[in-house]
């Protein structure tokens, strides 16, 4: 669990409604159903007109790991690989397919796999990078579905502003309807504003650090791979890999 993430959420809404009663607004100020149907529904009608189906997918899968992001496994796979060295060493490349199959990672599983079947260092590089780069490209397209709400919100905010005070123009002959009418005009703008600044884009931020620490994970499984191959001692391997956790 993220704790800074799910602390952000809880004071970003805090500063919402506080923000609204300390001000004389109330809290009911800030619900309208108008601006909700012009802002939230608008930006996610955008963000679907713009991404891909497998890309919005990702992008829903992956939202989770704002709060509850994969956990670090940058110290275990440095054992675990100095471990498939030091075995490497004794029994050769063949004693390490009983550990292919305990692997539940697919990216490492292959790596592994690559390594028992003696594929040269160069190609299991070449190949797992391959993957690298499609699984990152993947996930960062999804990360910047986020960006993109977090775009459109506040212009959508606009949107539903504009709207809001050309139906307070047509009701200036009744002054009692204008001060509601305006207030109702600019919910749209917090919501378009509050929820970029407030939520999406952060959100597409924490992602993108979450990705890159995946992504220096599967670096470091690549170049420890690849140092088995080429029969590097233990000890030189553990100081090589080391350098990717700082």
């Amino acid at each position: 669990m993220d704790i800074l993430s799910l602390a952000g959420m809880l004071m970003a809404l805090f500063a919402l409604i506080g923000g609204s009663i300390l001000k004389g607004a109330g809290a009911a100020a800030l619900w309208n159903g108008a601006a909700f149907v012009i802002v939230i529904i608008g930006t996610i009608a955008a963000i679907l007109l713009q991404t891909p189906m497998p890309t919005f997918k990702r992008a829903l899968a992956i939202a989770i790991w704002v709060i509850k992001p994969p956990p670090s496994e940058g110290a275990a796979l440095i054992e675990r690989i100095v471990g498939w060295s030091g075995v490497s060493r004794k029994q050769g490349l063949l004693g390490l397919e009983p550990e292919v199959a305990r692997q539940t990672d697919p990216f490492v599983r292959k790596g592994l796999q690559m390594l028992v079947d003696g594929v040269e260092p160069e190609a299991i590089r070449s190949m797992l990078e391959i993957d690298l780069d499609s699984e990152r490209h993947s996930d960062t397209a999804a990360a910047k579905v986020f960006e993109g709400m977090g775009i459109y919100a506040p212009t959508l905010g606009i949107i539903g502003a504009v709207l809001g005070l050309m139906a307070v123009m047509k009701n200036l002959s009744d002054p009692s309807k204008l001060g509601p009418g305006i207030a109702a005009a600019f919910t749209a703008t917090v919501y378009g504003i509050g929820a970029a600044n407030l939520l999406l884009l952060p959100m597409a931020n924490k992602l993108k650090d979450v990705l890159a620490r995946r992504t220096r994970e599967r670096e470091l499984v690549i170049e420890g791979l690849i140092a088995i191959a080429q029969g590097e001692n233990p000890r030189n391997i553990e100081a090589r890999l080391a350098g990717f956790l700082h």
